[in-house]
């Protein structure tokens, strides 16, 4: 009786540590993805099809990227249900295209509007 209680609670102490379990975009296979919260077959397909195409993912700004419907909303919540890229959680990693605009801005003393129209500007001259 005492084996078979210890045996239960060790179980259930395996199924937690699971339900937590980091899954890396580049290593898993459509079952462990299809285990993250917020990822259905159909985004599951995507990634492995997009993972296939492409070669592993280099950063959450290159699987957002790359696969429909990652986006700015759903990656935090992907990552905090416990999906990683190349072991690293969205907090980790490096900020975002649009964060180097505003910190360009907050260096220069202008607003991001001026930086971002400066940056027009030098494309739009570049391709005359």
């Amino acid at each position: 009786m005492l084996k078979k209680l210890l045996l239960a609670v060790a179980t259930l102490i395996a199924t937690m540590s699971f339900a937590f379990a980091q899954v890396d975009v580049n290593k898993a296979d459509q079952a462990a993805l299809d285990g993250v919260k917020g990822i259905g077959p159909k985004t599951s397909k995507a990634i492995l099809e997009e993972r296939k195409k492409g070669g592993p993912f280099k950063d959450w700004a290159d699987f957002q990227g790359r696969v429909k419907g990652i986006g700015d909303k759903n990656a935090p919540k992907l990552s905090a249900a416990g999906l990683t890229v190349n072991g690293q959680s969205l907090s980790k990693t490096t900020p975002a295209a649009k964060d180097d605009k505003n910190n360009a801005a907050a260096n220069t003393g202008k607003d991001t509007k001026t930086v971002a129209s400066t940056d027009s500007k030098k494309k739009d001259d570049a391709k005359k």
